[in-house]
């Protein structure tokens, strides 16, 4: 069991919600904050007020890893209504088409410049079938619209449009070990009467979140004061060699110490993203 003070933890950790439809993500961020009575809260990855599903929320200091988090694939279930009778196969035929790199424009309504963009649809699979509902999973890039998406499909079969979605997984967020408010809310108030149980199983430590979507590598001793400084790391600060992508943490022992990203110049070989300071 993490030991860390609850205060402590509270400030440095992250929230994985079961949005409900209903509320913006922006609210629901907003409301675990003044729930907690936090200085700031922010989400990974907006969800539109009627798609539920996870939401992972940012505590504290937490919320300066966004981009580290943000970035990464997402997972929807959702239910696309076709427009025209079309056979499984002809169905099957356009999906293939939207698999890998696409082209996609935003919607009017979205909070992105409205200019044309490259992302990358992993999977597309139709899971049921009933009549003009189609039961589908995709897994995409982050910044994909799927609303969108199955307009887009629509165009070449007569026309589809989104019915329902839910997002199921997000980056190392899962559905399985999300929380609804009401969850959330009943472990506040447990906290409030001084029991810390339920609301401890519902954090995770930002630091044990970086470690499972991110390599570390080990700081020599002499190097943590230098890095929690904002300095830039050396090939010889680490006691091992320094990892093959592009953005890691370092760790000094059990320590949380800092997000580095490469950046080849000179004897520098990467910058902090963020430093635990």
């Amino acid at each position: 069991m993490n030991n860390t003070p609850i205060k402590e933890l509270l400030n440095f950790s992250i929230l994985n919600v079961d949005k409900p439809t209903g509320p913006t993500s922006f609210q629901v961020s907003q409301l675990i904050r003044e729930w907690f009575n936090l200085n700031k809260t922010s989400h990974f990855g907006t969800l539109d007020p009627m798609v539920s599903g996870v939401l992972p929320v940012a505590l504290g200091r937490a919320c300066r890893l966004s981009s580290v988090f943000m970035q990464r694939n997402k997972t929807y279930v959702g239910i696309m209504r076709v427009h025209k009778e079309i056979s499984d196969k002809e169905l099957n035929e356009v999906v293939k088409k939207f698999i890998g790199k696409i082209t996609q424009l935003p919607p009017v309504r979205s909070s992105v410049k409205r200019a044309e963009r490259i992302r990358e649809v992993i999977s597309f699979n139709i899971l049921e079938r009933n009549d003009m509902d189609i039961l589908f999973e995709t897994e995409v890039e982050a910044g994909t619209y799927i609303r969108k998406l199955c307009d887009d499909m629509g165009k070449l079969i007569g026309g589809a449009h989104m019915l329902e979605l839910r997002r199921t997984k997000a980056s190392i967020f899962n559905e399985s070990e999300s929380y609804t408010l009401y969850d959330i809310q009943n472990a506040l108030n447990a906290l409030k009467k001084g029991n810390e149980t339920l609301i401890r199983k519902m954090l995770i430590p930002a630091k044990e979140a970086i470690v499972n979507i991110m390599p570390k590598v080990q700081l020599k001793d002499f190097a943590v004061k230098k890095i929690l400084t904002g300095k830039p790391l050396m090939a010889n600060d680490l006691t091992e060699k320094e990892p093959e992508e592009d953005i890691y943490a370092v760790f000094h022992k059990t320590q949380f110490v800092a997000v580095m990203k490469k950046a080849k110049s000179g004897d520098i070989i990467s910058r902090p993203e963020f430093v635990f300071n």
